[in-house]
């Protein structure tokens, strides 16, 4: 197995493409550590882990505070013994203009979906580096290279999380620790089901969001999981700073 003996923490690991993402990589034999605000989500990605046979942790932490952000690495440290893989998946959605949107919904927005990888990899990466090499994978979006009506801090973040990823990439290409990101399109997730829950018909929003895809579909969270496992692995090892775009052709259209 491509990950076997190593150690992943996977941020917003509770559900949706974190939930996906964790379990792809103990199926590759990783040791994961869950990590997730909510309690309830976290402890079930653990036990559907555990289920199949896989090694996993919960840590339930706010990973936009610089404290909780430490003891994620601290307790990964204290369980495993290493950190070899980030996945800086976490994020929240707000709708708003630079008009609608309040200093705390910005505030908030920034720090869960930028700041986190900062603070993350801050504390991270100094237990990649004793390792020898590694990988730091951020979880971008289509987003941060176009962007919708209302979605101000949310395009905001993502566009500074491709950026921060190259600026890592070149930081740490010499400790032989690869950062690359990946943008989703539309995926179906609990985030996705929950903005489509916002407009008066919410079936009706998934099909228009589907057709706007080449591909006349959303995508699913295992599709981007195994897009973040290429990443990780060794079948990788010539991509650092790139920024894969996994959104079913949205973009590539006028």
């Amino acid at each position: 197995m491509e990950f076997e003996g190593k150690a992943a923490i996977i941020t917003g690991a509770g559900m949706g493409m974190g939930k996906a993402i964790a379990v792809a990589f103990a199926e590759e034999g990783a040791s994961i550590a869950v990590v997730d605000i909510n309690i309830g989500a976290g402890q079930e990605t653990v036990k559907t882990i555990q289920d199949k046979g896989g090694q996993a942790i919960f840590i339930q932490a706010d990973v936009s505070n610089a404290s909780n952000a430490q003891q994620v690495a601290t307790d990964t440290v204290n369980a495993f013994e290493r950190i070899d893989v980030l996945v800086n998946n976490a994020g929240i959605q707000h709708y708003g203009s630079v008009i609608e949107t309040t200093e705390e919904e910005w505030d908030q927005v920034l720090g869960v979906n930028l700041k986190s990888i900062f603070l993350c990899s801050k504390y991270c990466i100094p237990e990649i580096q004793k390792q020898g090499s590694g990988s730091v994978i951020n979880i971008a979006s289509v987003q941060g290279f176009a962007s919708q009506q209302r979605v101000c801090p949310y395009s905001a973040s993502k566009g500074g999380a491709i950026s921060l990823t190259r600026n890592m990439a070149i930081d740490f290409a010499k400790d032989s620790i690869r950062v690359n990101c990946v943008c989703p399109g539309s995926i179906d997730t609990p985030l996705l089901r929950a903005a489509a829950e916002l407009t008066d018909n919410s079936q009706q929003a998934i099909e228009e969001w589907a057709d706007a895809h080449v591909l006349k579909r959303i995508g699913q969270p295992e599709e981007v999981a195994q897009v973040v496992l290429f990443l990780a692995s060794n079948k990788a090892s010539f991509v650092t700073g790139a920024a894969y775009v996994v959104d079913g052709g949205l973009i590539t259209q006028l």
